[in-house]
């Protein structure tokens, strides 16, 4: 296959799933792919993949990717872009926030046959987090802040005697 057509069924991957088109989504990916991500858990086979998507629907049901590079190099597609959603749905263990949030993603597509055959895909989950408000990082301007603050807690139970560093007989 060419690289324009490869592009083009990445492409059309990526705007069924966006659509929750299942059954254009199917057509696309050969029945024995396999998905990988920063994880060591790899998916296999259609039916794991859709059920990846079905998680990521219920999670975000108006989600879609905006694609901002698309590099085609033999039978690899990568995309890179960012994922855009409304958090509705169970994430992870996450209740829905109702939360908006947008995070970055890049993803790499073998294409074999006109199909994809292999997945490999992160998203900027610290990013996803923090948009959820589940992850906070202070700014390197409250560090200090936040250590003397451990710290004089530390110091109080010492010196009001409610921890003892030595037994007593």
């Amino acid at each position: 296959m060419s690289l324009e057509q490869n592009k083009a069924i990445v492409l059309k991957f990526y705007e069924a799933f966006d659509r929750q088109d299942i059954e254009q989504g199917l057509k696309l990916m050969s029945a024995d792919i396999v998905a990988r991500g920063l994880d060591k858990n790899t998916l296999e086979g259609r039916d794991a993949v859709m059920q990846y998507g079905a998680t990521m629907f219920a999670a975000f049901p108006d989600g879609r990717h905006i694609l901002e590079e698309v590099i085609v190099e033999g039978d690899r597609v990568v995309t890179r872009g960012i994922f855009k959603g409304t958090h509705q749905g169970e994430l992870m263990g996450i209740p829905p926030t109702g939360k908006q949030v947008t995070f970055s993603v890049i993803h790499i597509d073998r294409v074999e046959n006109g199909k994809i055959v292999e997945h490999w895909g992160q998203g900027d989950v610290q990013e996803l987090m923090q948009q959820l408000g589940i992850m906070f990082f202070p700014s390197p301007t409250f560090i200090p802040y936040i250590l003397k603050n451990i710290l004089s807690k530390v110091l109080k139970v010492f010196n009001y005697g409610r921890f003892d560093c030595a037994s007593k007989k």
